[in-house]
């Protein structure tokens, strides 16, 4: 296993007005799957390459246990990237593809073939050794790269948006069949997706970018729960902002005062709560509120109300929400353990 570390990583590509990424910091401890998160343009695939070899940086350094790899080729980092398009050699088999690195090696005919059949029967394409990429599906493709990175056993591995072109159904098969391979090999893992559900879903921990720099490195809990900024906040789902001024364990806002939890910082900050986490009835922090909107989810029913004049959000299930109707009076409380401070400039 190896531990994958990035230091003030720095890629500017020609003609262009802002770094694609800059100065960034991230390590990525060994064994663990890591997702790599951000919307389109944030530098995800930049920083995917830039560890791949594939393009190189203007500044900074890449190591592996320490070991500075950023001046080697791509075939000497011991890294292996599979693509959001499988890129499968269509004139060859899918043993053929999946044992191209290993022939590229030297090694023996009969071992090759051994992997090979060893890898396929671990992404499940047995029985499909011979046919062509072409007589595959969508995600039996995505599966013969997957093996053909796997079978060269790199110390890291990285996916680029390996599930964006599968049918949902496909997408989580797929994304159980990738956390079921990366801890079963240990091998230290970088994914790129843009999707919030896909990444807690899959990975240990989550660095998220945006434009180019890392927001944040958590666990995917601390997203939703300790979120660094608004701006992450935001990104998770988060609606609900408070601005005011917190002390002696209170927040004073546009709402009127909310306990806060133990040791809550003091000083001007904003608050924020989960849709989630906010409770219609009597309860702490409790506040009459008025009903401007709902929307039928499926799993669950979002419910816009005016608190004092501030919009706010909760998501509830359908069957409390039953009833409600647009301009209901309602209550809405705001449990004090499901509260969160933000500083004011975030």
């Amino acid at each position: 296993m190896t531990r994958l570390a990035l230091q003030r990583l720095t890629k500017t590509y020609p003609g262009a007005g802002q770094a694609a990424v800059h100065g960034l910091d991230l390590e990525v401890e060994s064994g663990s799957l890591t997702a790599l998160l951000g919307p389109s343009g944030c530098g995800k695939t930049t920083t995917m390459k830039l560890i791949a070899g594939l393009i190189a940086p203007d500044a900074g350094e890449i190591t592996l246990d320490g070991h500075p790899i950023t001046g080697l080729p791509p075939e000497r980092r011991g890294v292996a990237m599979v693509f959001q398009n499988p890129l499968l050699f269509p004139h060859l088999s899918i043993a053929g593809n999946v044992g191209f690195g290993l022939r590229m090696r030297g090694l023996p005919t009969a071992q090759i073939d051994s992997q090979v059949q060893a890898m396929l029967s671990r992404v499940r394409l047995d029985g499909l050794a011979d046919r062509r990429p072409a007589q595959l599906s969508g995600g039996q493709q995505q599966r013969a790269a997957l093996a053909r990175a796997l079978v060269l056993h790199p110390a890291v591995l990285l996916l680029d948006e390996p599930l964006s072109n599968l049918d949902p159904g496909l997408r989580d098969e797929m994304r159980q069949l990738i956390r079921a391979l990366q801890q079963e090999t240990g091998i230290t893992t970088l994914v790129v997706t843009h999707d919030q559900a896909e990444a807690v879903a899959l990975a240990d921990r989550i660095a998220l970018m945006f434009a180019g720099r890392l927001a944040q490195h958590a666990a995917p809990q601390d997203f939703y729960r300790r979120p660094a900024t608004k701006a992450v906040s935001r990104f998770f789902g988060g609606v609900n902002f408070l601005p005011g001024r917190s002390a002696a364990g209170l927040h004073h806002s546009a709402i009127g005062p909310l306990t806060l939890p133990p040791d809550a910082p003091e000083g001007e900050q904003i608050l924020t709560i989960r849709p989630e986490a906010l409770r219609l009835g009597p309860g702490p922090n409790s506040r009459p509120a008025r009903v401007t909107a709902l929307a039928f989810l499926g799993t669950q029913t979002r419910i816009s109300l005016s608190v004092a004049g501030v919009a706010l959000e909760a998501l509830t299930s359908p069957d409390q929400a039953q009833g409600l109707d647009e301009g209901a009076e309602v209550t809405v409380s705001v449990p004090p353990e499901a509260i969160w401070l933000l500083p004011p400039d975030a």
